[in-house]
């Protein structure tokens, strides 16, 4: 006879220990708001909103102002600013929805636009250039219209410090109003992170001033544009910025290039020939005595 099968167990489904079995030391919680709060320092901004839409519970840790800080510092890659004026998860939004200038005002003059990133101003001064070639010259004495009139630069003051956004926009020429002008115009455009949600600028009460204009009056190889805190000129990563060779487009590339640094951002657009360039330099002040809080460097060809 063969042998007889030793009957085995049937399967069952495991179950988990009841609480009340379980030691006090050995109790562990989905719900610990510190385990959640540094998870969700490795989410993005679209995954927080899907695990606060989870539940009411969820919704009030992920809320929470400190975490859309540390997002929106670590997606931009920029230092703690201090004090702001608004809730962390709406200047979240602002730097992430796509929102540009350009969506708010004279839609009908954008054709493109890119994302370039985040920079920040550490001191209230800044210089705006077309000219990214060493050495930066800053002239003390001269007016911001003689210092456009012969170096295509100048210093600007009262910057509103902290965070400030910038994109590299590409508008069509102002000189006309016809949507089938081909002429274009590049722009440097640098706001501050807080921009979008002050009520001045939605309601349009702030607007950008002339500064003042240059002209290059030759064969121009480049429509290059800068911005810069004067306090860190000489920072190893401002000449970084500076090292055009670095960065820039080999000739005969046609595409726009830029970089950014902790207290600097530039562009760089190749030029096929040409007879110059004229470059406008703006500013927006928040009231009219107020701080600057938006600038750009528009270049157009002659």
């Amino acid at each position: 006879m063969g042998k007889r099968m030793r009957r085995t167990r049937t399967l069952c489904c495991c179950v988990s220990p009841r609480v009340s079995h379980l030691t006090p030391h050995a109790i562990f919680s989905w719900y610990e708001e510190d385990l959640w709060t540094e998870i969700a320092k490795f989410l993005d901004g679209k995954s927080l909103v899907m695990l606060s839409a989870t539940s009411k519970w969820f919704r009030r840790i992920i809320m929470e102002d400190n975490i859309w800080k540390y997002a929106c510092l670590r997606d931009l890659q920029v230092p703690d600013p201090g004090k702001v004026s608004f809730k962390w998860i709406n200047l979240y939004a602002t730097a992430f929805n796509g929102c540009h200038s350009y969506k708010f005002r004279q839609q009908e003059k954008h054709i493109d636009w890119m994302r370039i990133g985040a920079f920040s101003f550490d001191s209230q001064n800044a210089l705006l250039t077309n000219n990214l070639i060493l050495p930066l010259k800053i002239h003390k004495g001269k007016t911001t219209e003689k210092m456009l009139e012969s170096n295509g630069c100048c210093v600007v003051r009262n910057i509103k410090s902290g965070i400030w956004i910038s994109d590299l926009q590409l508008v069509r020429c102002p000189v006309c109003d016809l949507n089938t002008c081909d002429g274009t115009m590049q722009v440097l455009d640098a706001r501050h992170i807080e921009l979008f949600l002050s009520e001045g600028y939605q309601d349009g009460s702030w607007d950008y001033e002339l500064l003042g204009s240059h002209d290059v009056k030759k064969q121009a190889d480049g429509a290059s544009a800068g911005i810069f805190d004067i306090k860190h000129l000489k920072d190893c990563s401002t000449s970084a910025v500076l090292n055009l060779k670095s960065w820039v487009g080999k000739p005969k590339d046609w595409q726009p290039k830029a970089m950014i640094a902790p207290y600097a951002v530039a562009v760089n657009t190749n030029l096929q020939e040409n007879e110059g360039l004229h470059i406008k330099f703006h500013t927006m002040k928040s009231g009219k005595n107020g701080e600057i809080v938006s600038m750009r460097i528009c270049e157009q060809l002659l």
